[in-house]
């Protein structure tokens, strides 16, 4: 019986939009676990160094798996597998981080800094979210939308469908954003500078591994120097941007199927 998967979404994008992953990961075996999404429960309110949203994956692990799981995760996902695993290591058999950037030394005190004094907002990702397009007619002008966007024409179509069908809601005759626009700024500006220090104390104890994406801006600005470190001989390249297990779903979970090997 192999060990189950709880699987960790990027920030904005559902857990559903990972579909194809998940089905993957239950043909080899492995019951996959994802909680649908993050920052959306005021009992885990989204604050510096994202320990609400640390705090409620683990109660997701309590709760769905009640001991050892392989903890996968995209982006904002793979922190929080991270920060998830340093806090409680009786929960991570292993880690698979998919173009995280662990963020350290330099570049983790220039986002301390620019918290405090209160300019992260103009500066991080969260600068675009804030202003995010948050309402359509219906979910033909959201697919239209969306395929019309350089970034996502990358994306499989299958993956497309699936965000479309999960990532939006239907409100009083049109349809919205299923994840909140201002629930991802918040994480974008509360990004975690303190890995540093905590991979100092609290290293996991799991094995941990990471596929990088070519193209990615996201995990070169974060710094690669603290991942290779974490993986080691596990580190990894896969074709594509930050966003490539939407554009290459099928490559992305046999890549991670082969690292658990």
């Amino acid at each position: 019986m192999q060990l189950p998967i709880v699987f960790s979404h990027a920030n904005g994008f559902p857990a559903g939009t990972y579909r194809l992953l998940f089905e993957h990961w239950q043909r080899a075996g492995h019951a996959v676990h994802a909680l649908p999404r993050f920052g959306h429960d005021p009992r885990y309110p989204v604050t510096s160094n994202w320990r609400g949203l640390r705090d409620q994956l683990i109660d997701f692990i309590d709760a769905e798996v009640g001991g050892p799981a392989i903890l996968v995760g995209h982006s904002l996902g793979g922190l929080l597998s991270l920060l998830a695993a340093c806090k409680r290591p009786d929960l991570a058999a292993r880690l698979v981080m998919l173009d995280s950037p662990v963020v350290t030394g330099w570049r983790a005190h220039s986002i301390h800094a620019l918290k405090r004094t209160g300019l992260m907002p103009r500066v991080s990702p969260g600068k675009v979210s804030r202003r995010r397009r948050d309402q359509w007619p219906d979910r033909t002008a959201v697919l239209a939308h969306f395929k019309a966007k350089t970034a996502f024409a990358r994306w499989d179509d299958r993956v497309l469908a699936d965000y479309v069908a999960c990532g939006f809601e239907e409100r009083q005759g049109h349809v919205e954003l299923a994840f909140h626009r201002m629930v991802e700024t918040r994480i974008y500006d509360t990004l975690p500078h303190h890995l540093g220090g905590l991979l100092k104390r609290h290293p996991p104890r799991c094995p941990v591994a990471f596929l990088a994406g070519t193209e990615s801006v996201e995990a070169r600005q974060g710094g690669l120097a603290a991942a290779q470190s974490l993986a080691k001989e596990r580190f990894r390249w896969m074709e594509g941007s930050h966003l490539y297990p939407m554009e290459r779903p099928d490559d992305t979970a046999a890549a991670v199927l082969e690292l658990l090997r």
